[in-house]
């Protein structure tokens, strides 16, 4: 009997750090996508158990209190965000996304700029994130654009980092996970990301390696979410990934991004069907934004061919004048599965409303 004890002492002290280990905020992938009540999908229809995470999107900056809040059209949704999602996949963890593309720009940038605001939004992040059941944070500040701004950026990012961990230690629950979307590329417009920053106060980036082309900016089709660009224009996701890479972000601190939506042009000249073709504008909707669920509808009702290109890793389709860009499931699977390659720690989408019948979800689960 007695020459058991040891043995069960030893088996009993590994399975203590197990736990540890396995109660910690460190990830080992991330297979993840963003909801938004804009899309009127229902919390309840998303298939969380393709998911390793969930972000819920968007919790708002008050200009004048620095505070994050919720708006109240949206309070029970987010509150119950967790819970609803957890029936399907309780190992799903969820984050609290702030911010946002139509978010006020100049508001964050005051934001970071004083040590005050920076402490209200903080600590308000917290408080709403652990009073709803989000598992951690998310930031989605588009885009920080001055050198002073990136360095507030950087800033801020430390200073959260360490809130969270106190708030961790003083509470004696697991520390809230901290991440943040951010521009493909660590370079935006010449203005560079303090990668150090980034590296050491958040557990992953997103990177939002998608808009490369759309009717509003681009006169030409092109793929809007490509993952190699042979033309070393540098719009490509390979392109963004190696640029945070080379500038210090470990792999295993980046996530690719790729949308769950296209872009629909009117061509100028139907006979002219391939990237690069001249265009007259938007087509389908205002802005030419598209999601993957309707350009499956289109496809069918309009019988419209479709095409992949393996040398830019994207999909497009075309009937009469109107031609669409967009991802499918083998540019979404090739994408997978370059970021398991590179060693990433995973993938995004934006956003689990646009799939079609989790079709391509289900396809980057399955790749990784």
């Amino acid at each position: 009997m007695s020459s058991t004890k040891p043995i069960s002492l030893i088996l009993s002290i590994t399975l203590f750090f197990s736990l540890l280990l396995g109660s910690s905020s460190a990830q080992t992938v991330v297979k993840a996508s963003y909801w938004f009540p804009g899309s009127e999908f229902p919390i309840t229809d998303i298939d969380s158990s393709l998911f390793t995470h969930l972000f819920c999107a968007f919790a708002d900056l008050n200009a004048q209190t620095n505070q994050v809040t919720v708006a109240s059209a949206s309070q029970a949704r987010f509150s119950t965000f967790t819970q609803t999602v957890q029936r399907r996949n309780s190992a799903v963890r969820t984050l609290l996304s702030i911010g946002g593309g139509a978010a006020d720009k100049t508001a964050f940038a005051s934001m970071a700029s004083n040590p005050t605001s920076r402490k209200s939004f903080i600590d308000s992040s917290i408080r709403l994130a652990r009073s709803y059941g989000f598992h951690g944070l998310d930031l989605d500040w588009e885009y920080p654009s001055t050198a002073t701004e990136m360095s507030n950026f950087g800033t801020l990012l430390r200073e959260w980092r360490s809130a969270v961990v106190a708030e961790a230690s003083s509470t004696g629950r697991p520390r809230l996970l901290l991440a943040a979307a951010v521009f493909y590329s660590n370079n935006y417009y010449s203005v560079l990301y303090p990668v150090q920053a980034v590296a050491d106060s958040l557990d992953w980036v997103n990177l939002m390696a998608y808009d490369f082309y759309g009717p509003g900016w681009s006169r030409v089709t092109g793929p809007p979410a490509a993952l190699y660009d042979p033309s070393n224009a540098g719009l490509s996701g390979d392109a963004g990934v190696r640029s945070w890479t080379q500038a210090g972000l470990p792999a295993k601190k980046a996530v690719l991004g790729f949308p769950y939506y296209g872009y629909a042009w009117r061509l100028a000249n139907a006979n002219s069907r391939s990237y690069y073709a001249a265009t007259t504008g938007a087509a389908i909707t205002p802005d030419g934004s598209i999601g993957y669920g309707q350009i499956r509808k289109f496809i069918v009702d309009n019988g419209a061919t479709t095409v992949y290109n393996n040398t830019v890793a994207g999909d497009y389709c075309y009937s009469g004048t109107t031609w669409i860009g967009y991802d499918d499931t083998q540019s979404i699977v090739t994408k997978v599965r370059y970021a398991k390659q590179r060693g990433l720690l995973g993938y995004f989408s934006w956003h689990v409303g646009a799939d079609d019948n989790s079709g391509l979800s289900r396809a980057a689960s399955q790749a990784w």
